[in-house]
């Protein structure tokens, strides 16, 4: 898509979703926004948060990066973008629900079986790799390497197991949490099918989010 296309697809949405939004919109510019929920998703285009959730402008405070990976909190952070956002949506927004939603056929839960070298400007995406290193080394040690496919499956949803714990690594999360005042949960996307599943922590596994909210 060029950009020429992308003006143009700005035009019809100032004829169709600006007519249909404009009072809603001019309420979120002179009241603020107050989501709810925190999204946690990653930056594959397949995956768009609003869309999956059927929701209007405003509903969702939404943080997007390469494999929906979230840095373990530590006092001195070096990667502060994504933990950023946490204390923004908890501390200013208040919100009550964080969502870190995972997909199928995840490009950055590939890539954890590739070498990434240093020498070609894609230090900076080595580095941040590692956040997903826990999940490949679950998926292997309980998959096994002979079904790639399969694997690859189980790595994206150990994925989102491991960077629910960082997560609540947070103490502005884990706070919340206990107090009751905050609902963390993990989704999965299936790009193939529009499926959400979520992660049952006290069946480990993940289920249907339509089967179990009837």
């Amino acid at each position: 898509m060029g950009i020429d296309t992308l003006v143009e697809s700005h035009r019809r949405f100032k004829e169709e979703y600006g007519k249909r939004y404009i009072q809603l919109f001019r309420e979120l510019a002179e009241k603020g926004q107050a989501p709810a929920t925190l999204f946690i998703s990653c930056s594959d285009s397949r995956v768009i948060p609003n869309l999956i959730t059927y929701t209007r402008p405003g509903d969702l405070f939404v943080t997007r990066n390469i494999g929906n990976f979230i840095p373990p909190y530590e006092p001195d952070m070096s990667e502060h973008s994504t933990a950023a956002v946490i204390e923004y949506a908890l501390l200013h927004l208040k919100v009550e629900n964080i969502i870190v939603c995972g997909h199928s056929y995840c490009g950055a839960c590939e890539a954890l079986y590739s070498d990434i070298p240093d020498s070609d400007g894609q230090r900076n995406l080595k580095e941040w790799m590692r956040y997903g290193q826990e999940a490949k080394e679950q998926a292997l040690a309980l998959v096994g390497e002979k079904e790639k496919e399969n694997l690859l499956r189980a790595t994206e949803k150990f994925n989102i197991i491991e960077q629910l714990k960082h997560l609540l690594s947070y103490p502005a999360v884990r706070e919340r949490v206990r107090a009751s005042k905050l609902f963390v949960m993990g989704w999965y996307y299936h790009i193939e099918s529009g499926e959400l599943e979520y992660f049952n922590p006290l069946e480990y596994s993940f289920v249907s989010l339509e089967s179990d909210n009837g």
